[in-house]
């Protein structure tokens, strides 16, 4: 029987234990690595280990070389530190490990929030309004600006991952009738310009309208060059989950993938502005909800990994990409058995190689008959 082929995926999210689930519909050999020891992903691979915490992104490239040539991986999926990674594609090629992820350049044109809606626009792409503000008095004109549209402002950061720090702006006054119930979502405009007044260092939000639903997830899949193989809408409404290939998502999300040569996995977000499907937010990576284009026949990750080791994946036809509505409920996941002891921070070694694994596997591409 042929050697599995080997891949790897670096800190990434819980969720991610199901993209694992996908890929074993292969000969594969997964490693993953995280700093959290409780995190699912590691007891979901086949060899988890901790990664080092707090490294320059300079140092973690010196870290996931090493880590690719001491277990001789074959494919590597970054998350942390994609960008720096991504721009050494050829040291990593030179010791035979592929790369899953876009080009540097794409990476970091989506990085910062407000640099890809200007690159979006400029390509002629639906985006939303949107302002950027570092400081009260810019905060408060965008707000003004917003409401005087008869649009609800809301924020997020400049850059961050999925609805990290997201908050509608309010102009009402607190009160102890905000104690009930849940946390609210929103905060108040006096309160959060007197703190930008007060901040310490340098603040980036992106102030934009709310943006009606519903949302529309497109996870994509591109070849090495950029140019789209595969793309599917996940609906949400509510608990309500379903799939599109409506061509007013799926055009758009096509152009931005192929213009920026998104290659590989990435995921492209949708709401509507004023009825119109626009731009929310571009993911340079799979998406934590991939896994569910399962439903519809897609396995994108293999698929991916086909890709990066030279095979041309067979995709269903674009027309057959439709599956029933669904919900999601949580499920249990196992953790590796907890450390009996955890070293004080300054003690915590950096991660050695395990065990040396058999004799040199055959060629990945070699391999590839038994991943069909």
């Amino acid at each position: 029987m042929s050697a599995p082929v080997r891949v790897w995926l670096n800190r990434t999210y819980a969720e991610n234990v199901f993209f694992i689930d996908l890929l074993r519909a292969a000969p594969v050999e997964v490693f993953a690595t995280h700093v959290d020891t409780d995190s699912p992903v590691l007891a979901a691979a086949d060899h988890g280990l901790p990664e080092p915490d707090g490294l320059t992104p300079e140092a973690y490239l010196e870290f996931a070389l090493d880590f690719c040539g001491r277990h001789r991986i074959d494919v590597f999926l970054p998350r942390l530190h994609q960008e720096v990674v991504a721009r050494h594609r050829a040291e990593f090629a030179a010791i035979g490990t592929a790369l899953v992820c876009p080009p540097a350049e794409g990476i970091a044109t989506f990085a910062d929030k407000v640099d890809g809606y200007v690159a979006m626009a400029a390509a002629g792409l639906p985006v939303p309004p949107w302002y950027r503000v570092r400081t009260a008095g810019e905060l408060l004109a965008a707000v003004a600006e917003l409401e005087e549209m008869g649009e609800q402002p809301c924020l997020k950061p400049a850059s961050g991952a999925g609805g990290e720090g997201f908050r509608t702006i309010t102009r009402e006054p607190f009160s102890l009738r905000q104690l009930n119930g849940w946390p609210s979502g929103s905060v108040q405009l006096d309160q959060l310009a007197a703190a930008l007044t007060a901040a310490p260092g340098s603040v980036d939000l992106l102030v934009m309208p709310y943006l009606a639903g519903p949302e529309i997830s497109v996870d994509c899949l591109a070849d090495q060059d950029g140019r789209l193989l595969a793309a599917v809408g996940r609906t949400k409404t509510g608990r309500r989950r379903g799939f599109t290939t409506d061509p007013a998502y799926l055009e758009p999300a096509r152009q931005l993938v192929e213009t920026f040569g998104l290659s590989y996995l990435s995921n492209v977000q949708f709401r509507h502005f004023r009825g119109t499907p626009v731009l929310l937010d571009i993911n340079t990576r799979p998406s934590g909800g991939l896994h569910q284009l399962r439903l519809c026949g897609l396995n994108l990750p293999l698929a991916a990994v086909q890709l990066a080791l030279g095979a041309s994946p067979v995709l269903p036809l674009v027309e057959d990409l439709l599956g029933t509505d669904y919900a999601l409920v949580s499920s249990i996941q196992p953790v590796l058995p907890a450390p009996e002891a955890v070293p004080a921070p300054e003690a915590v070694p950096v991660p050695v190689a395990i065990p040396a694994p058999a004799p040199a596997a055959a060629a990945p591409v070699a391999r590839l008959a038994a991943m069909a």
